[in-house]
């Protein structure tokens, strides 16, 4: 067997792999209660990762490294559970994982945000914080700590 042919070989079997894992993924690793568009894709290190929509296109684009290891740490992501690369393992994930306003959405260090009580409080969209938060921030910060998303404000 020719060197050529050894390459092609393993080229379509790690092709193979990649693609039967990536079949695997149902759900928007940023998004994460709604399904995947096939359409919707954005890659990493070589491999697809798909998305539900354009904004979650947009939102991977602000820190990948950060959504890969938060998508693969909350199931989300199988292409990638076996085999980190080691940019995105070395990524410390944020207290606060969830928009207070959109709770299916995961937010990341570069998502728009607003001090609150002396800590950043992280949304998915800057829109959010105009046409929702700010109106009644009391309000939705309680229903946000209720809920569960913002646990930076469970420290002492």
């Amino acid at each position: 067997m020719s060197i050529k042919h050894l390459f092609l070989l393993t080229a379509f079997a790690m092709f193979g792999a990649v693609s039967a894992t990536a079949e695997e993924q149902t759900l928007c690793p940023i998004m994460i209660e709604d399904e995947i568009d096939p359409e919707e894709v954005v890659e990493y290190d070589g491999v697809k990762i798909f998305m539900c929509c354009g904004s979650c296109v947009k939102a991977w684009a602000l820190n990948p490294d950060y959504y890969l290891k938060a998508g693969v740490e909350a199931g989300l992501i199988p292409q990638f559970k076996d085999k980190l690369p080691e940019k995105a393992a070395k990524i410390e994930l944020m207290k606060q994982r969830f928009c207070p306003l959109r709770p299916d959405s995961m937010i990341c260090p570069e998502s728009p945000s607003v001090e609150y009580k002396g800590k950043k409080i992280y949304f998915f969209k800057e829109r959010d914080i105009s046409r929702r938060w700010e109106r009644d921030a009391d309000a939705a910060f309680a229903k946000a700590r209720e809920e569960g998303l913002l646990p930076q404000f469970d420290e002492e």
